[in-house]
């Protein structure tokens, strides 16, 4: 039998209802809710809970490039940039671009500076979709992909990701592509998961995407946050670099959240298209940080080795803990982000459970189905998200709170 679409449309009156329905945050009475973000930090702060559940990490990143923003304020860099960017940045995402991947985004024409990668996307989606369009994603999928889908009046089309490894079935992949597919938007590698695609499945986004006609938008905010394979940027696959608008930032890389300092690239064209919804947004915002930013990109791989090590030191610290806990572990390639399943703890509800969570044993984590509609949020009702960008420390005693959590059930 040929695999089920899994189509979401959010039918709402007004754009921001449609928005909070693809996010999840309308409920059936029409009540307007908070984010998991919120009610889960909530929890923390009322039970003095460590908090696992949002992804920012808990301590700065490198010195020098707070030192060049703060050069960058007294220098005087403190007005309005370029609604493309400064040019500095801009050059010096190029130069990332090819040193990392071989591409060679042309810096005038074909890069453009963004609040966060969360403009970018926004941006993105409401400069080619709308009304009649269908948007393809990976579910579980990050949540203002469903809020932005829902706000261009555009159809949510979802491919189911699998445990363990949570690849796409390729049969569903394949059936879940119409003739009204007009963006693929591809998070790799992925959040929630911590999935890491191969080349073949990437491979084959870009064959459907050529046969269907489509625009390819790919979030790669966690390029550099791998572990022990490569990131592959879905523009340097044959037959993608025509049809692909590439996204990361500087926010997971450098541990700069706050900055919001966020890039794309991608033929002329499309970047062209993107900038005239974009500059209706924000125009443009950070200019002392995208100077300190273009420093960060310049830095040494032996940098951006290390990113990738200490993160995986702490997946792994905290990676204990839960298996302690009896909860099943699917080790994550990349992000960092690690989930569970609370099945073998009898427990099949992990909303439920992550609401308890923070009482029971002073962790607070995020229920992977508030990141799916109706049928992927059954698929992962059993599922856990836990954030380990945090300090050694921090992970070591959760991982000890967690493993007390069987005898506390």
């Amino acid at each position: 039998m040929h695999p089920r679409r899994e189509v979401f449309t959010a039918a709402a009156p007004a754009p921001w209802q449609r928005a909070a329905v693809g996010a999840n945050l309308l409920g059936p009475d029409g009540g307007l809710g908070v984010t998991i973000f919120e009610e889960m930090t909530t929890l923390a702060l009322q039970t003095g809970a460590i908090n696992l559940g949002q992804g920012f990490p808990d301590e700065d990143g490198p010195a020098e490039i707070k030192a060049a923003a703060q050069a960058a304020i007294a220098a005087g860099a403190n007005q309005y940039a370029p609604g493309k960017g400064i040019l500095e940045l801009r050059e010096a995402v190029s130069v990332h671009q090819h040193r990392f991947y071989g591409l060679a985004p042309d810096p005038q024409t074909e890069v453009l500076v963004t609040t966060g990668a969360t403009e970018g996307i926004a941006a993105s989606l409401l400069a080619f979709t709308g009304p009649g369009d269908e948007v393809l994603t990976f579910e579980p999928f990050y949540d203002s992909y469903g809020a932005v889908i829902g706000l261009s009046g555009a159809t949510h089309v979802t491919a189911p990701l699998l445990a363990p490894d949570f690849f796409p079935d390729m049969d569903a992949l394949e059936a879940a592509f119409s003739d009204r597919t007009r963006v693929v938007l591809l998070n790799n590698p992925h959040n929630p998961t911590g999935a890491v695609f191969p080349r073949r499945v990437l491979e084959r986004v870009v064959e459907l995407a050529r046969q269907h006609d489509c625009l390819i938008i790919t979030d790669e905010v966690y390029e550099h946050l791998t572990f022990g394979v490569s990131h592959v940027p879905v523009a340097s696959l044959p037959g993608a670099a025509d049809r692909t608008v590439t996204i990361s930032s500087a926010g997971k890389t450098f541990s700069f959240t706050g900055w919001k300092i966020g890039w794309l690239t991608g033929p002329e064209g499309l970047v062209s298209a993107i900038r005239t919804v974009k500059q209706f947004l924000t125009y443009s915002s950070g200019t002392p940080f995208q100077a300190a930013i273009a420093a960060g990109l310049a830095l040494p791989d032996e940098f951006y080795e290390g990113i990738s090590a200490g993160l995986r030191h702490k997946r792994d610290i905290l990676s204990e803990g839960l298996r302690a806990a009896g909860f099943d572990v699917f080790t994550p390639q990349g992000t960092y982000f690690v989930n569970v399943d609370t099945a073998p703890l009898g427990i099949s509800d992990s909303v439920d459970l992550a609401r308890r969570l923070p009482a029971l044993v002073g962790v607070a984590a995020i229920p992977v189905p508030v990141f799916c509609h109706p049928q992927g949020a059954e698929r992962t009702r059993s599922l856990l998200r836990f954030a380990f960008c945090k300090k050694v420390e921090v992970l070591e005693e959760a991982a000890t709170r967690l493993a007390a959590l069987s005898g506390k059930l």
